[in-house]
């Protein structure tokens, strides 16, 4: 429920997107939207075009016409003049609905976006409503499929997680042959490319496929709605826990299409998706290229939806597995094995593992294309080594040699081949493998050519020597490899530590600290120092303008174009500028400060070193410092605001003990004087007409400090209402002749239908409510016009208008009128508290509804009261 609330308030604030869907070029998506848009234009709809691509088809380029447009931006790039969608004037211009083309298509250097469905994005945010088109194979997660059906390997794509955000999606589709026959005619490409896109691409085979997968696509969206509505309606089955699957991503190539695979399983499950990268020692030797690739598999896990996890150990598939238990997975995704079978023999199998110790979990292998003499797997790469490794490995086993000799004469060989194997334990523990795999050979061959008969030679005289070279080579080895993986993980476990240990001193240090410029000055400082960083925070104004609260040593967030980045990932909540796809461009990259209640300002990170980028582990730690920032900021607004807010109720305690006071004593007076001039009024003679007015005015006076006291009363909680069944349209009638005097002689219309339901109200509260209305469209309607009520019944409420014809509400004043003490400055009588409408709202909050106000076409206001309906209520009876 609270999900399907916050999904409703954000559908208040942001655009609906339309997506036209095909399976490929050619079928019409661009032509159906700027049919409809001709639609929306006819029905009065603020339309532009932000950018069309016709691809010079008459019939579409005759849509055009009639159109409104927004100019081009244009870009020039290596010397050719580019033309792009200018997303700054869409903004600027507003309208209600926009139509942009090519939904794919990756932006000009240097624009705000990477991609234009980023453009379309911040669209949405604003509250703009767009149309625009993509082909089946643009979606993200079907690139590897498309691409084994169609040899194309598609570059721009978008990700699934935009395409399901849609609010609406129309498959554009037409049978494969028309559209085989549409190509030839050259209404999809020149003729002289016609002939080889029809043996290529838009073979008949092809189409059919990506109708397929289109057609597929499309259920599943209608499948989603459908689960989506049962969830909401809580209809049987509904209530169920999702599904979760647990995607595992190795450094190989096969990472992002494993993803892929993934994420089409969870579209078609309608499961949440989560992809876990496993940092062990068997891949501590992987290439950098291979690191790269899982570091690409996992950003693209992100860019698809799926929460991402790390974690690290020796044993890969007890991790995956306790993951997966703990998560409560029931289906585990792993891409097929890459490695020889001999080298799995020797190192196992990570698959093979996981499928025998899955136990009730599922698990799916997904397999890869096939291998090409390019694309074989990366051999594993034996970590660099200084010179000096490889020296002091030569020095040990020469001097164990030395040892060897002295000793020869009394110690056995048995002895002596402990002796080395003493040497190589020694060795790998100081140095890298490659030193210690150099100190094994060395080792057996010093002892072989050494002391084994015949000597100084290779020869072996006896033949049981040779198990014994054997078992020497391989324990070196055991023990090299034992040692290099003891001193990674020792490595490893420094580093987690680390990571650790600077998570705790900024804490503790924001914990310390009581002001915002404090808590912004400790966090800069660690987050500089683990990084390696200039960094710089920045916190917004009273009017939301990020200003620089720390500055970095090289000022370079001084500069306009950077604040204006800065200023884009705060009002956005989404990082912004170097080693993003918004503003890549930019010196630095700027981190959102996001707490529970929105953005609370930014962090700016500008690398010292520009040569490397910061791995999926270092982006996690630095997200976990700015959410600790964020947080820390936070707490400070809030305990700001509970002072503030702590003064106001004692401030508004004092107040209404104030006024309560007053209300009471000035109430016999003015019950005097309104006797006194009852009296006189009614002895008539000369004074007959003062003594009226003197009447009619503290009676008046009357009327608003028993608006006082019902304001303090309600306040307070002192009232609680005696609910009864009453009857709308005797409330309103009790109202009306209770401001009889005030109305005169204006015109009142009613609009009550007979078989409006009765309600459960505090009658006498609500006949104040209906009363304080009237008094206040009396004052402010003009002329003699009437004042309009109406009621009708909603699905589960009741509706209550009040209109006039008088001045209307100013602009912006339309929910401060609701406060106490609020009036509009053109009353002018000062008679008039400002109470009568705070009352209103108050007692019908009492009553669970609300209140609002609006102003009419062609002048005046409407006061709007929002009832809830019963469930079963007595009938009203009819005559």
């Amino acid at each position: 429920m609270l999900r399907i609330a916050q999904r409703e308030m954000t559908e208040r604030t942001r655009g609906r997107l339309k997506i036209f869907l095909g399976m490929s070029a050619g079928v019409g998506k661009t032509y159906a939207m700027l049919s409809e848009a001709h639609e929306q234009i006819a029905r009065g709809i603020d339309l532009v075009v932000g950018y069309a691509e016709t691809h010079g088809r008459k019939e579409t380029e005759a849509l055009l016409v009639g159109l409104p447009s927004l100019p081009l931006r244009e870009v020039e790039h290596r010397g050719i003049l580019l033309k792009e969608f200018d997303i700054d004037e869409a903004l600027r211009r507003r309208p209600r609905l926009l139509v942009v083309d090519e939904l794919p298509h990756t932006n000009a250097p240097g624009s705000r976006h990477l991609k234009r469905y980023q453009d379309v994005e911040e669209l949405l945010a604003a509250g703009i409503d767009v149309h625009t088109a993509i082909n089946i194979q643009h979606v993200e997660s079907l690139r590897d499929v498309v691409a084994s059906m169609t040899g194309v390997f598609v570059q721009e794509t978008v990700p699934d997680t935009f395409i399901d955000a849609a609010d609406e999606i129309e498959l554009v589709d037409i049978p494969p042959d028309e559209l085989r026959q549409r190509v030839q005619e050259g209404k999809v490409y020149v003729p002289a490319q016609t002939e080889r896109a029809l043996e290529g691409f838009f073979c008949r085979g092809n189409l059919l496929a990506l109708r397929e997968l289109a057609l597929r696509r499309a259920a599943d969206r209608v499948d989603a709605e459908i689960q989506s509505f049962r969830r909401a309606d809580a209809s049987p089955g509904s209530m169920g826990s999702r599904q979760r699957i647990l995607v595992c991503v190795a450094p190989n190539r096969l990472g992002e299409r494993v993803i892929r695979a993934a994420a089409r399983y969870g579209t078609a499950m309608h499961a949440q998706v989560l992809a876990i990268s496993v940092i062990s020692d068997r891949q501590t030797n992987r290439s950098d290229e291979d690191r790269d690739r899982a570091e690409r598999a996992m950003r693209l896990a992100e860019a698809l939806g799926m929460e991402t996890l790390s974690r690290s150990g020796h044993d890969i598939v007890a991790e995956i597995l306790t993951v997966a238990r703990q998560r409560g997975a029931g289906l585990i995704i792993v891409g097929k094995p890459i490695r020889s079978r001999w080298h799995e023999l020797v190192r196992g199998s990570v698959v093979d593992d996981l499928v025998r110790r899955s136990g009730d979990i599922d698990v799916h292998v997904i397999t890869g294309e096939s291998e090409t003499p390019s694309e074989r797997p990366t051999p594993i790469q034996v970590a660099d080594a200084r010179p000096e490794e490889y020296a002091a490995s030569v020095l040990a086993v020469a001097a164990t040699t030395a040892l060897c000799f002295l000793l020869s004469p009394w110690v056995h060989l048995s002895n002596l081949i402990m002796l080395y194997l003493l040497a190589v334990g020694l060795v790998s523990t100081r140095v890298g493998r490659g030193p210690s795999l150099l100190s094994a050979i060395l080792s057996v061959a010093a002892f072989d050519f050494f002391f084994v008969s015949p000597r100084y030679t290779f020869a072996v005289s006896d033949v049981e020597f040779l198990p014994t070279f054997v078992v020497m080579f391989a324990v070196s080895v055991i023990l090299s490899g034992l040692n290099s993986r003891f001193r990674r993980q020792a490595a490893d476990a420094a580093s987690r530590e680390r990571r650790t240990s600077a998570l705790y001193e900024v804490s503790r240090d924001m914990a310390a600290s009581r002001t915002k410029q404090e808590i912004a000055e400790a966090a800069a400082r660690r987050i500089g120092d683990e990084f390696d960083t200039d960094v710089a925070v920045l916190l917004p104004d009273a009017r939301s303008m990020l200003t620089v609260v720390v500055p970095s040593v090289t000022s370079f967030e001084a500069d306009d174009s950077e604040m204006a980045v800065a200023q884009w990932a705060f009002e956005h909540g989404k990082p912004a500028g170097a080693g993003t796809d918004t503003l890549p461009g930019s010196a630095a990259m700027y981190l959102p400060l996001r707490a529970s209640r929105g953005s609370v300002g930014a962090l700016a990170l500008s690398p010292r070193s520009k040569s490397e980028a910061l791995t999926l582990a270092q982006r996690t730690l630095l997200e976990t410092f700015a959410t600790g920032l964020a947080v820390a900021l936070e707490r400070t607004l809030l305990a700001k605001e509970s002072h503030e807010a702590r003064l106001q109720a004692e401030s508004e305690k004092m107040r209404n003990a104030l006024l309560s006071s007053i209300s009471h004593d000035l109430r016999t007076p003015l019950t005097a004087i309104a006797g006194a001039a009852s009296a006189m009024r009614e002895r008539g003679g000369a004074e007959q007409e003062l003594a009226e007015t003197i009447y009619e005015e503290s009676m008046r006076l009357n009327l608003q400090v028993q608006n006082l006291l019902d304001m303090t009363r309600l306040n307070s909680g002192e009232i609680r209402p005696n609910v009864e069944w009453q009857s709308l349209e005797e409330l309103i009638a009790a109202a009306l002749d209770r401001t009889r005097v005030v109305l005169s002689d204006r015109p009142v219309e009613i609009h009550i239908p007979s078989d409006l339901p009765l309600l459960e109200l505090d009658g006498a509260l609500m006949e104040k409510v209906f009363a304080n209305l009237f008094e206040n469209a009396a004052v402010h309607a003009q002329g003699n016009s009437p004042i309009e009520v109406s009621a009708w019944a909603g699905d589960e409420t009741v509706y209550v208008e009040v209109s006039d014809r008088g001045p209307g509400i100013p602009v912006g004043s339309e929910a401060t009128i609701f406060e106490r003490f609020q009036r509009p400055k053109r009353d002018g009588d000062g008679g008039r508290f400002g109470l009568g409408l705070a009352i209103c709202r108050a007692i019908v909050r009492l009553h669970g509804g609300r209140i609002w106000a609006k102003n009419r076409t062609g002048g005046g206001s409407t006061f709007v009261i929002e009832l809830p309906k019963p469930d079963r209520a007595p009938e009203v009876p009819v005559g």
